[in-house]
């Protein structure tokens, strides 16, 4: 049984692994030629620097272990979007914005969702330095954009602003516990229970409250929003920042939920969740975190996105590319060395057989190189 994994862990083996690595490689070339810079953090790190600020979140996903040199503990990541702040705020010290990307490893005590595993491939992008909305506006195209680039369509894109609850919270006197809780039954869409948790918060607060389901859709949604909550300074700012994503994206298929409050304890201004036409859950997540590097030393705003590539290969239409050429060991012959060099300069896998093998498995090989007099040319292989 030695061959067996731990519960969602999976091998990616050839087939899975050519895609995934295809898929990374064309997303960060997307976020490199819009100057985000390639950042690689450890795998490890202690647990209170993976736990700082927004990292709080990822407590119960995180492993822990005890460091043999030190003896204080560590952590292996859950998500690599803190140890970007650490990076920006206090390695890099840049003045003015810093844009930053990355693709590895994380790892979760529990998945995510059903049908995640609990070794996501996480990769992402992050806009440090900026607390417009015009920053909030260029990570959502950012994100549209690498689907293109994979060509996986998106069925749209929600939008939400963790401010309007939490101002609706504070308005409203809540204590800790009562918000958690009503923070937790939006998440569910528990409409129900949203109702009976609300049944002792005062007028005008749990009628707002009560809206927050109810409002999602598209753009519409936003005037409704100003007509059925209070008033209040920082909910009309959160509404006009979305309003204005909405009028600069006209391209983009946006949406509202502002129900949706994943990362509340994460995020503190517009957040959004892109999907997939017939995949249930969100593909990508992403919004704003300002001060997330306030305990590295530097308070920056911030905003970003990320995803797992490991599902989103899953979705992407596998091409069919051409197969890949079979071809003798060329030993000392210097033209058939030359062709399999030129052809390989060329983008083409080609296989040199050892003595006595006559197929390579594995590789789907429709083309072979045959002697033909002075010169080695290329034929299809025919399938029996």
């Amino acid at each position: 049984m030695n061959w067996l994994l731990p519960e969602y862990i999976a091998d990616a083996l050839p087939a899975e692994a050519a895609r995934i690595e295809s898929l990374r490689r064309q997303v960060l070339d997307h976020f490199k030629v819009r100057g985000f810079a390639y950042v690689m953090p450890p795998m490890l790190e202690y647990l209170e620097s993976l736990l700082t600020g927004a990292g709080q979140d990822l407590k119960l996903r995180t492993f822990n272990l005890v460091d043999q040199f030190s003896g204080r503990t560590m952590g292996v990541r859950a998500d690599i979007t803190p140890q970007a702040a650490r990076i920006d705020a206090h390695l890099l010290n840049h003045q003015g914005v810093t844009r930053l990307c990355y693709c590895g490893s994380v790892l979760h005590t529990l998945p995510a969702t059903v049908s995640a595993g609990r070794e996501p491939l996480q990769i992402g992008a992050e806009l440090y330095g900026y607390a417009g909305i015009e920053a909030d506006l260029d990570i959502i195209r950012l994100l549209a954009g690498a689907f293109a680039a994979i060509k996986l369509p998106l069925a749209r894109i929600d939008l939400g602003h963790v401010g309007i609850f939490r101002a609706l919270a504070e308005a409203a006197g809540l204590p800790p516990a009562a918000e958690e809780n009503l923070l937790n039954l939006l998440q569910d869409k528990d409409v129900p229970g949203l109702a009976e948790a609300c049944a002792t918060v005062a007028a005008p607060w749990r009628e707002a409250l009560l809206a927050l389901p109810r409002l999602y859709g598209g753009i519409e949604v936003i005037a409704r929003a100003e007509a059925e909550l209070p008033a209040l300074p920082a909910i009309a700012a959160a509404l006009d920042g979305l309003r204005h994503i909405f009028a600069a994206a006209p391209e983009l298929p946006l949406s509202v939920d502002l129900s949706d409050l994943r990362g509340y304890h994460y995020h503190n201004g517009v957040v959004f969740a892109a999907y997939c036409p017939g995949y249930p859950a969100a593909i990508a997540l992403g919004g704003r975190y300002d001060g997330a590097g306030q305990a590295f030393g530097r308070a920056r705003p911030a905003t970003g996105f990320s995803m797992d590539l490991r599902e989103v290969a899953r979705l992407v239409p596998v091409p069919c590319a051409a197969g890949a050429i079979l071809a003798p060991v060329a030993g000392a012959d210097m033209t058939l060395a030359a062709q399999i060099a030129a052809l390989r300069g060329q983008g083409e896998v080609v296989v040199e057989l050892l003595p006595g093998e006559t197929a390579c498995e594995g590789l789907r090989c429709d083309r072979k190189l045959v002697r033909v007099g002075e010169r080695w040319i290329i034929e299809a292989i025919q399938e029996d």
